[in-house]
């Protein structure tokens, strides 16, 4: 498994996306809307092949019938990063691998995109929503290969949880991103980029 890319969550789309617009200096772009938990996004390409998604439940449409992936239907307060999401190549042999239940497999679609991402029932991950969402991808282009660069580049990403040491275990065979780092302390995350405007940080 590798980093994919890391989303901020916000009780409305324009709370995250401005969050992610005022901490990096940058403006977001449009994103779309994801049908079977009825959320949408804004976008930003980052280098390294990576990317940004600021992500919140839509409005405009009503409820799905199962729980919001990234445990949105409980977000409350300001926009914040809440998520970062690696990818595999084999997402069942990586669920049946893994020591903690990181959800089931659920087949998506976003225009020309499509991917599958484990997503708990009851749209909790393990470790207090920290446990990276995992996803596949089943399409030949990648969000990040056609988003135009913000300039910005992750260069450390911080998951803190009082038992950082216990969730770094349970993904050290699977994971080596030296970016990321664990930390003891209160359940959060942190992200530290190279921006256009010197280093930037993003919680």
């Amino acid at each position: 498994m590798e980093l994919d890319h890391i989303a901020v969550s916000g009780e409305t789309l324009e709370e995250a996306a401005a969050a992610v617009e005022e901490a990096l200096g940058v403006p977001m772009l449009p994103g779309g809307q994801h049908d079977v938990f009825i959320t949408h996004n804004r976008l930003l390409g980052l280098e390294d092949g990576l990317y940004l998604e600021a992500i919140a439940a839509d409005p405009t449409r009503p409820a799905p019938d199962r729980p919001r992936w990234f445990d949105l239907d409980s977000f409350k307060g300001p926009a914040r990063l809440t998520n970062w999401i690696c990818r595999c190549d084999d997402l069942d042999a990586l669920l049946a691998a893994l020591p903690v239940d990181a959800g089931a497999p659920v087949s998506l679609t976003r225009g020309d995109l499509r991917w599958r991402m484990a997503v708990p029932a009851d749209g909790k991950l393990p470790f207090d929503n920290l446990f990276p969402p995992l996803i596949q991808w089943h399409c030949d282009i990648h969000p990040a290969s056609v988003l135009p660069s913000s300039g910005c580049r992750l260069t450390r990403l911080v998951v803190a949880h009082p038992e950082a040491m216990a969730l770094r275990d349970v993904l050290a065979a699977h994971l080596a991103d030296a970016r990321v780092v664990f930390e003891p302390g209160a359940a959060a995350l942190s992200a530290e980029f190279d921006t256009p405007h010197g280093r930037r940080v993003l919680r």
